[in-house]
């Protein structure tokens, strides 16, 4: 047999050896502890195990001899060696089993998650019980294969076995499981079950379920429990990083700033710790990006020690975002220069974006050229959806159906939609539109999606060219099916804490002072020879009187007359709103910015938009 060499360990494994042990066994034990440091060694030790033992002995110490023997090869990566061993024992224990399932749920391969499951299946056909161990390292790889059935039949398995009481890893475990399924009513169920009985751990896992589901809001509600419980908790480094993934994604600035200063302290604390963690790093940068400071994150971008490509992709992002176009270009050309990295297909996502908030067709198709081409980058499916829409809202529609039509893979109903925009806005064919719109709904009911965006763009369409019979049966179309238009909702942070509003919301406490600056608002545009643009009022909207008053409830003024309310010496408001920014508000927040001389930052769907001195930083394209 060829000798088969690795990097030395560290040290060798430490290990109790038993004292029930034979002098062999005993020898055999000395050398895997003290001596073994390659896997020629291990097989040396292994050969000669099988000339003094057999593995049809019921023996322990003969049993923990080949467990520690399977222990070694799993924990460095020769998972089918110690599988095979394991396989050749005639009674192995828990312990046993554990050891080559913990590995195979470790792995980062997709099959060896299967095999863990397999193992843990065959324990339970030959009766050998797990124990408290065995279920975390299952879970795991439930989790990342998002096996609902076996996640259940875990959970069951653990309660009939009388496990899960006060077991704080095995509860962890299981809220991460719950959490990857997105089944979080299950995760909440099982944390809030473990009263007195969590860690730091139990809070990072449930926090992060619903950050990473884009739960926002109740992450940070989380978190505030978290620090205001009985029992305090410190939080970690993984705590804050998902506390700044939830405020990147509500733009909860305040917060945000609040967790990168206890970074920094802790990170004092602990030899400038922050300094060197890449990963909260870049969530800080991205972060700040997505809460309207931008120069919060070049500043952290500056200080960082360290930046890899993920790093380069948030900034070149984040300046897309905010229109920066000239900034991001200069981003992807320094990332070369600077760190000598090259762009991955993420980083073409953000510069192609760029492109797009600009309006720069011959760039964009410069760019995608170059991507395919020199850095031979297979385009996806978000690369192709960000130049059609680039080419559509510039006019060039006819490309933009040629693009599509050469895709080698088959359009998403985004790519169709988005198509269906631009001829809104561009008042195109109706012929042209409503295929289109075919293609979309055709899509859409394969896959069982209710998203309204077609039939509203379609209705729109109609609308434009005066076809009210087709404008109504668009309605009657969705009330059958379903479909209800996506309600708007904007979000607005005052003294650290989030307000959410709906379109026409009446919930808040302070309500009936936001409708009384929102009638003071229109009175004061009028004067200024503001005139509402009623297309842009909901389908349902029949009456002229109607339509205004329905425009005046569009979630982002609910918020930034909130914030007009509560501004107290700050001139900046900040709102982030789930839908696009329609045509009408765009032009409302312009006025507002000049009438009282406050700066808004609204990021929409899209992007950012700067409202100051009546203008805004998307020069009116978006």
């Amino acid at each position: 047999m060829a000798t088969i060499t690795m990097t030395p360990s560290a040290k060798p494994p430490s290990f109790p050896i038993p004292t029930t042990s034979s002098p062999t066994q005993r020898h055999l034990l000395t050398l895997l502890r003290d001596s073994c440091l390659s896997i020629s060694h291990l097989k040396q030790i292994h050969a000669q195990t099988l000339k003094t033992t057999t593995t049809t002995s019921n023996n322990t110490n003969t049993i923990f001899l080949y467990s520690r023997i399977i222990h070694f090869a799993a924990t460095h990566d020769y998972l089918s060696y110690a599988s095979r061993i394991l396989f050749h024992i005639d009674s192995p224990n828990s312990f046993t089993y554990n050891t080559l399932i913990r590995a195979y749920a470790r792995s980062s391969l997709s099959h060896n998650k299967h095999l863990a499951l397999s193992l843990y299946h065959r324990m339970l056909i030959h009766g050998v019980s797990p124990d408290n161990y065995t279920f975390p390292f299952v879970l795991i790889s439930c989790a990342f294969l998002f096996a609902a059935s076996e996640t259940s039949q875990v959970h069951s398995q653990a309660i009939k076995m009388g496990f899960l009481r006060d077991n704080v890893h095995l509860n962890n475990s299981l809220v991460h499981a719950y959490a990857s399924l997105d089944r979080l009513d299950l995760a909440r169920r099982v944390f809030d079950g473990m009263t007195t009985h969590k860690n730091v751990v139990s809070w990072n896992v449930i926090i992060d379920g619903y950050a990473r589901s884009g739960d926002y809001a109740t992450a940070l509600e989380i978190f505030r429990e978290m620090q205001q419980g009985v029992l305090l908790f410190r939080p970690d480094r993984f705590t804050l990083q998902s506390v700044v993934l939830a405020c990147g994604g509500l733009g909860a600035l305040s917060l945000g700033m609040w967790a990168h200063a206890y970074m920094l302290l802790r990170g004092r604390e602990n030899h400038h710790l922050l300094d060197l963690d890449l990963c909260i790093n870049n969530s800080l940068v991205d972060m700040y990006c997505k809460c309207g400071s931008i120069a919060l994150a070049c500043q952290v971008f500056r200080d960082m020690p360290r930046r890899d490509v993920a790093t380069w992709n948030a900034m070149i992002m984040g300046f897309s975002m905010h229109g920066l176009i000239k900034e991001a270009f200069d981003a992807f050309s320094r990332m070369g220069t600077m760190d000598g990295l090259l762009p991955n297909s993420i980083t073409f996502v953000g510069i192609l974006s760029a492109c797009n908030h600009g309006g720069l067709v011959q760039e964009g198709r410069t760019y995608f050229d170059q991507m395919v081409h020199e850095y031979e980058i297979e385009p996806r499916i978000e690369h192709y959806g960000c130049m059609v829409d680039l080419l559509a809202r510039a006019g060039f529609i006819e490309e933009a159906l040629t693009m599509v039509s050469n895709i080698p893979f088959k359009p998403d109903a985004v790519i169709w939609r988005s198509l269906l925009d631009a001829c809104c806005r561009k008042n195109a064919d109706v012929g042209v539109s409503e295929s289109l719109a075919r293609q979309v709904f055709e899509l859409e009911e394969r896959e069982l999606s209710t998203n309204s965006g077609g039939y509203v763009l379609l209705s729109k369409i109609y609308a434009s060219a005066s076809r009210w019979d087709d404008v109504g049966l668009i309605r009657r179309l969705m009330a059958r099916e379903g479909i209800k238009k996506e309600p708007g909702c904007s979000s607005i942070e005052v003294d650290g804490a989030v307000h959410e509003f709906v379109a026409g919301d009446t919930s808040h406490p302070e309500s009936h002072e936001i409708y009384e600056t929102l009638d003071m608002i229109e009175l004061r545009l009028r004067a200024i020879g503001y005139v509402p643009d009623s297309s842009q009022a909901p389908m349902v909207a029949e009456v002229d009187d109607m339509k205004r008053r329905s425009l005046c409830l569009h979630s982002e003024r609910l918020a930034i007359a909130y914030g007009l309310i509560n501004l107290r010496g700050v001139r900046t408001i900040r709102v982030l709103k789930n839908l696009r920014v329609c045509d009408d508000c765009h032009t409302v927040c312009k006025l507002i910015s000049r009438v009282f001389d406050v700066e808004i930052v609204l990021r929409d769907r899209v992007r950012f938009h700067y409202f100051k001195s009546g203008t805004c930083s998307c020069m009116d394209y978006w």
